[in-house]
């Protein structure tokens, strides 16, 4: 395990030289969550997966941290590691954390891959999220985990995946888990509609079936990014890149592909 001096926990992978790629996970999840990607990833780029504050083997977050205090985990964390400019991938919370760093630190992004990641939500979606926030203050992971992976995963997705995905999300921290998952709750109001806009090369990708960012928001977010590639996964779920990791690797790699390095 490697660590930085404040307590992120990071892999690197590719060749030595290559364009960087940061991968950011989602809530409850772990940098493993990209496992199935990264041979594809690092035969072309030097990659970066690191687990979020509070996730995996990452120090715990500031008290009450909101969006911006992620953003800034990953400005130190490329700071450690000598880095000026990278291309960023981040998935759901990930998303969140990539457009806030894209905001925050605009020169410091090459390009900007947004997965199955929110929007502003309509005001029954949102009641319905705050009203996981409680139930995971009441009772941790373990009271939202089996609803979640309900509707992460198709009926198809082989039982060990939900499995694997399962012991990530239940080895989170009770006492931690609901103060992130209040970031990806309320932290929407960051990103939505920034000004400036976010000007780097960025693809914006979901799945038909992801009914919790599904393919509206993701147009929206798209739509206030100028040039943003659209692409919406059929046949799929919010956890697509776990259950069909081709699908989504297709796309990115595809779409970076056509980053100047």
């Amino acid at each position: 395990m490697t660590r930085t001096p404040d307590g992120t926990s990071y892999s690197l992978s590719g060749p030595e030289g290559a364009p960087v790629l940061v991968l950011i996970h989602g809530l409850g999840l772990t940098r493993q969550i990209w496992q199935d990607l990264l041979p594809q990833l690092a035969a072309r780029f030097r990659v970066i997966a690191y687990d979020l504050s509070g996730h995996g083997d990452s120090a715990p977050p500031p008290a009450k941290p909101v969006l911006r205090d992620l953003s800034e985990q990953l400005a130190r964390l490329l700071d450690h590691l000598g880095i000026g400019r990278a291309a960023l991938a981040g998935f759901s919370l990930g998303g969140m954390v990539a457009r806030r760093f894209a905001q925050d630190h605009p020169s410091r992004v090459t390009a900007l891959a947004i997965l199955h990641s929110p929007h502003r939500r309509t005001p029954e979606a949102q009641a319905a999220i705050l009203a996981r926030v409680a139930q995971a203050e009441r009772g941790g992971p373990a009271d939202t985990v089996e609803a979640a992976l309900r509707r992460w995963f198709t009926d198809a997705a082989p039982p060990a995946l939900a499995a694997q995905v399962r012991r990530q999300v239940l080895a989170n921290d009770p006492a931690l888990y609901p103060g992130l998952y209040r970031i990806l709750a309320e932290g929407i109001d960051e990103i939505v509609a920034p000004q400036p806009p976010i000007a780097c090369p960025a693809l914006v990708l979901t799945a038909d079936q992801d009914h919790g960012n599904g393919p509206e928001m993701s147009a929206a977010i798209a739509a206030e990014i100028p040039g943003a590639r659209l692409v919406i996964l059929p046949g799929l779920r919010h956890m697509a890149l776990a259950e069909r990791p081709a699908a989504v690797s297709g796309p990115l790699l595809d779409f970076l592909a056509g980053v100047p390095a």
